[in-house]
């Protein structure tokens, strides 16, 4: 990733959840962000260091304002130019208050399908691509850019406000926020350090606006104790998986900040999804990971949400509690054939058995699947141990 798309990934949320609060319109503050990003590209001298974000909040608040005054059907859109006696915004200073949970919030209405919330909160808050948005829902990526354009759509002919909803309309848009949140994280996760630290904060904004809810503790607490291994994920390029990672590495301030989050989730009687998912993430982080306890935790959360994927995670923790048989067993028959986790996992464990061919077969599909170049290192790798390169 160059420089400026690292800054790109790390403002972009930024700039526009502040345009979005100025003008009520999607469409119009990504058009303006994407404006004010390519004149910075073009302006900024890298010498200078990082473009600030009150430069790229003027600088695209004055090309929305530009477009709306070019706008054939400006009568209807007057309103908006109230905006223009907003005092300017000084470079370098402070232009994010709790935008980006107000934007989460607006695209998180019940107006919407819960799908439509999460995909279009990646979208305006994270800056994913709809190919990037697509993956994570495991959907064709025109099937995904239909449902971003009816989203919008809906936002406006619905007029739907930009703002955190009263006390007594925040339980209806929870879930669809914390989901939002989980996926920014998990594409922050994938190596987007921006996107994790994005998810991070907004974790840490919702537990202070939402104390009493456990799965909102649970979230963070998960986060934390995931973004603990950041450092010994990667090492000279190369993907590590858990079992091969420097412990020494791992932030000890960030798994104690897990635990007393997933402690206040326990106490508030958490027993939902992101709290058993913190719960696992804790087993993770002390020596000798309890792998029985893992699986059962696993299973009860499979049950919780119906999902594939962690009936896919549970395998992981029964192989490692009762053999890669067994592991294997729980695999079979999952619908996730277009997804790498299913093969790389299933290769591993067919590894362990002595099936060396399935096994690099197995490996060779995950490879059509994955676009990430240290996943294919690491994929390449494993197939070159098996003497099937």
């Amino acid at each position: 990733m160059t420089g400026d798309e690292q800054q790109f990934r790390e403002q972009w949320g930024r700039v526009v959840a502040v345009l979005v609060g100025r003008f009520g319109d999607v469409d119009l503050a990504e058009e303006a962000a994407q404006e004010a990003f390519a004149i910075a590209v073009e302006r900024w001298p890298a010498e200078r260091g990082p473009v600030p974000t009150g430069w790229l909040v003027t600088t695209a608040r004055n090309r929305a304002i530009d477009r709306i005054r070019r706008d054939r059907t400006l009568a209807s859109k007057a309103h908006l130019l109230g905006a223009v006696a907003e005092a300017e915004v000084p470079m370098g200073t402070p232009v994010i208050r709790d935008e980006r949970l107000e934007l989460i919030f607006l695209c998180c209405h019940p107006a919407l399908a819960v799908e439509a919330q999460v995909a279009l909160t990646l979208r305006t808050l994270g800056g994913l691509t709809t190919k990037e948005i697509a993956r994570s829902f495991l959907v064709p990526e025109a099937t995904m850019a239909q449902r971003l354009v009816r989203a919008k759509h809906k936002i406006r002919a619905a007029a739907i406000p930009f703002r955190v909803p009263p006390p007594e309309f925040l339980p209806e848009r929870l879930a669809a926020v914390l989901a939002v949140v989980y996926l920014v994280f998990n594409e922050g996760f994938g190596g987007r350090d921006e996107l994790a630290d994005e998810a991070i904060w907004l974790g840490g904004a919702l537990a202070g606006l939402l104390p009493d809810e456990p799965e909102v503790h649970g979230l963070l607490a998960m986060m934390l104790l995931h973004d603990s291994r950041r450092a010994a994920r990667h090492r000279g390029g190369d993907l590590v998986v858990l079992a091969d990672q420097d412990r020494s590495l791992w932030d000890a301030g960030r798994i104690d900040a897990g635990r007393q989050e997933l402690g206040q989730a326990l106490a508030l009687g958490g027993r939902g999804p992101y709290v058993l998912q913190a719960q696992i993430a804790a087993s993770h982080a002390v020596d000798g990971s309890d792998w029985a306890r893992i699986a059962d935790l696993y299973a009860d959360l499979a049950v919780r949400t119906g999902s594939p994927v962690v009936e896919l995670n549970r395998a992981v923790a029964v192989a490692e509690s009762a053999g890669p048989g067994a592991g294997l067993a729980v695999l079979e028959g999952l619908p996730l054939e277009e997804y790498r986790y299913l093969h790389s996992t299933r290769a591993e464990l067919l590894a362990r058995l002595g099936r060396t061919e399935e096994a690099a077969e197995a490996y060779r599909r995950a490879l059509e699947l994955t676009d990430d170049p240290a996943e294919e290192r690491l994929l390449r790798g494993r197939v070159a141990s098996l003497g099937q390169a």
